[in-house]
């Protein structure tokens, strides 16, 4: 059975029994250096995501069946986080992108064949395409190659990248910090604007500013600019003051703006944890208006789950606030009725000074999942959503501590 690595990623994984307990990620294997370099090398297992960042290794002699896009293994699986040797390799993090040589000529790796032999798994065959051309592609054995004992200086990442292309965010930002920073920061060099500002948001923040401080300063700058304005906050406050005022400058002023604003308020208020951008319109649009603002993919669930009704302006600070209508009173108004006929006045905004633990207990106390923040003049400066609070009330290295 020959089975191409890069197509893992993301691949579901299946105890026994049948239930899901997790996804591949990566495929541990030893490089064997031999005097001609052709000994495959032997495949020790795959990294498999069990919850979010938590990695652990599945021995390959667990592996029962790859087909029709399951893995599934046999016996039990070792909960504990799994920890590369100095001795492996990353397959899909390590190998993927790199330079070889091939009949003296220099090819780019863009996917490895694992297969079982009589004793082992390994490595056996190598996809590459021609540097600078990929039309020209060839699949050849392990042993035709050259160059995979070398360290190189730009390594490139878009076969590492296009293995994570129709994954979430988070999971690439999860490869990611399991990288060394080497390759790290190739990646975050090769991904959009839009992509590298989502998968930020979710790594750490000594990895977000590992990887903002290798870019060139305009182009951190574009990427800070495709964030929420919440989220580029958190950023630059974990920044050197000099280098965030750098950032800020460089940012077109109107992108700039309201990152500003939330850097006014106090890191632990609900100013300074809210979005600038929850879903706004007047009260003259109507209840089709508002679903179809909700409805728009880049709003996350918490964002969606209301809209709030201003005077115009209603980009914040907005016009004076009127009220919140949610997306279940929506479902069941017609879609020609004015939303300011569907508002909830029992939801009485915040004030942008209140202190995290006071908007953490209002959300409990009502059942909400976010409250609209008003200023002193009723103008509509943002919205805290559950999601915002919990990000701010667990411990600043969560994201790698349920890791271990």
């Amino acid at each position: 059975m020959r089975i191409f690595v890069a197509r893992l990623a993301g691949t579901p994984v299946f105890d026994p029994a049948g239930d899901q307990i997790g996804r591949a990620r990566d495929v541990v294997v030893a490089l064997r250096p031999t005097a001609d370099g052709t000994l495959p090398p032997r495949v020790h297992g795959l990294v498999v995501e069990v919850q979010p960042r938590r990695r652990v290794f599945l021995p390959i002699t667990r592996l029962r069946s790859v087909e029709a896009g399951a893995i599934v293994f046999s016996g039990q699986l070792n909960m504990r986080r799994f920890e590369q040797r100095v001795t492996e390799t990353l397959v899909i993090g390590q190998l993927l992108d790199q330079t070889v040589t091939l009949d003296g000529l220099p090819y780019v790796v863009y996917d490895l064949a694992m297969e079982q032999g009589r004793n082992e798994w390994a490595l056996t065959k190598v996809a590459v395409h021609r540097r600078g051309n990929r039309r020209e592609t060839r699949i050849v054995d392990w042993g035709e190659v050259r160059g995979f004992d070398a360290m190189q200086l730009d390594q490139g990442a878009a076969s590492l990248i296009a293995a994570f292309e129709t994954q979430r965010a988070a999971d690439l930002a999860s490869a990611l910090h399991e990288l060394p920073l080497k390759r790290r920061i190739e990646v975050a060099a090769e991904l959009g604007d839009e992509r590298l500002a989502d998968v930020l948001e979710e790594l750490p923040v000594a990895d977000q500013i590992g990887i903002l401080g290798a870019l060139a300063p305009s182009r951190a700058a574009d990427v800070l600019a495709e964030m929420g304005p919440d989220d580029a906050a958190d950023i630059l406050q974990d920044l050197p003051v000099n280098q965030a005022a750098q950032l800020l400058s460089l940012m077109e002023p109107g992108e700039a703006a309201p990152v500003r604003r939330l850097l006014d308020y106090a890191e632990d208020t609900a100013g300074g944890i809210m979005t600038s951008e929850p879903v706004i319109l007047p009260p003259s649009a109507t209840v089709a208006d508002a679903l179809a603002h909700i409805r728009q993919s880049d709003h996350t669930p918490a964002v969606a789950a209301q809209v709030y009704v201003t005077r115009p302006p209603t980009e914040t600070p907005t016009g004076a606030y009127l009220g919140v209508a949610h997306f279940q009173r929506l479902l069941r108004e017609r879609p020609s009725m004015l939303l300011g006929a569907t508002l909830d006045h029992t939801i009485d905004p915040i004030k942008p000074e209140l202190a995290l633990p006071e908007v953490t207990s209002y959300l409990a106390t009502y059942n909400l999942v976010a409250v609209p923040v008003v200023d002193e003049a009723g103008r509509l400066v943002g919205a805290v959503t559950v999601d915002d609070v919990l990000d701010h009330l667990l411990p600043e290295d969560w994201r790698e501590r349920h890791a271990t």
